[in-house]
């Protein structure tokens, strides 16, 4: 867990990775947030960069959230507003956080490309070998099949990926298992979420996660306040993209609303 600190912050950041990878990459929005006077706080989910335990593997989804809740009760010992901040899969982690653990002084809750649905389905023959797998050898690893070329348009953030040693490119039958389980879950039950501002960013053409999913538990979602904006001909990684910094605006544009 790393925490990055600025003078007279207006509040703190805490920031949930997706799957595949890790907090390192994500130095120019910390930056960004910085700037706009926001401490940060995030780290290495259980199984992925540089966090111990087997890469890719999970046993329960139970450990990203006591993971998050303990990043969030850090980022509470600082008395400021917390923004919780979840990209792809660490948008689902972030939401079942917020859902089954407390809540009470997170000030809203911000996703890129939440994971709430897989974008390709997977194949029936596949599914069935990981739910054998799950319960004979929970631990057997596969492809994630997650292509960099399907996460980002810009190039050099591509290039970075595919030479990046802490890259996790395969996962485990209980991994998947969890996953999914998390998933079903989450787009169930949309009511269990607290009355928490919510900002849902989705990318055009993301080829990870399925958008219509994400739009159908935000318009399920019973509170005050929620914005949603859907990014055309953006990928997966909307705060990777090309048009990162119009991303950002808009991002700090909502929290600037709640914060003024």
């Amino acid at each position: 867990m790393r925490y990055f600190d600025v003078p007279d912050a207006r509040g703190v950041v805490v920031i949930v990775h997706g799957a595949g990878e890790h907090s390192g990459r994500y130095k120019w929005l910390i930056e960004k947030w910085n700037h706009h006077g926001f401490d940060c706080l995030l780290g290495d989910l259980p199984g992925q960069g540089e966090s111990r335990g087997k890469r890719g593997h999970i046993d329960s989804f139970h450990q990203y959230i006591k993971t998050v809740d303990r990043w969030l009760k850090q980022a509470r010992t600082k008395q400021l507003p917390i923004i919780l901040v979840g990209h792809s899969m660490g948008g689902l982690i972030a939401i079942r956080t917020i859902m089954e653990r407390d809540n009470s002084f997170i000030q809203a809750l911000v996703l890129s490309s939440p994971c709430l649905e897989l974008s390709m389905p997977v194949p029936a023959p596949k599914k069935a070998a990981a739910k054998m797998l799950n319960h004979v050898a929970p631990g057997f690893s596969m492809k994630s099949g997650l292509a960099p070329e399907l996460t980002t348009r810009s190039e050099q953030v591509r290039e970075e990926y595919v030479r990046d040693p802490l890259r996790v490119t395969k996962v485990s039958a209980r991994w998947y298992h969890e996953l999914d389980k998390a998933m079903r879950l989450t787009r169930r039950y949309p009511e269990k979420m607290p009355n928490i501002p919510v900002l849902l960013l989705a990318a055009g053409e993301d080829y990870v996660v399925d958008k219509r999913a994400g739009l159908a538990w935000f318009n399920h979602l019973d509170i005050n306040h929620k914005m949603y904006k859907e990014w055309d001909g953006l990928y997966h990684e909307l705060y990777n993209e090309p048009e990162k910094e119009k991303v950002f605006h808009y991002t700090i544009g909502f929290v600037n609303m709640l914060f003024p």
